[in-house]
């Protein structure tokens, strides 16, 4: 299953603005992604609460998982950039 490990952008974190980004943005590709921090347990990153939970501050690392390698692109570009800018 493809993957891809990135390091979050946004300045405050993976909060309310970012996650429910990233959420739409998943939502919108029709496939499973899921987020995970090194040692959690995968989130779905379709749901901007699941993505909150993670806890995710800027600076951290975030694995970006699914079956289609587009949409690990996809979202873990999305991780990585500044949301709040």
């Amino acid at each position: 299953m493809p993957s891809k490990t990135v390091v979050v952008g946004s300045s405050i974190g993976l909060h309310a603005r970012p996650a429910g980004l990233i959420a739409d943005a998943a939502t919108e590709l029709g496939v499973e992604v899921t987020l995970a921090t090194p040692g959690g347990d995968p989130v779905d990153a379709g749901s901007a609460l699941f993505i909150m939970t993670l806890g995710a501050a800027c600076g951290d690392e975030v694995t970006v998982t699914s079956d289609d390698q587009a949409a690990v692109d996809r979202i873990a570009a999305l991780v990585e950039q500044d949301l709040d800018a």
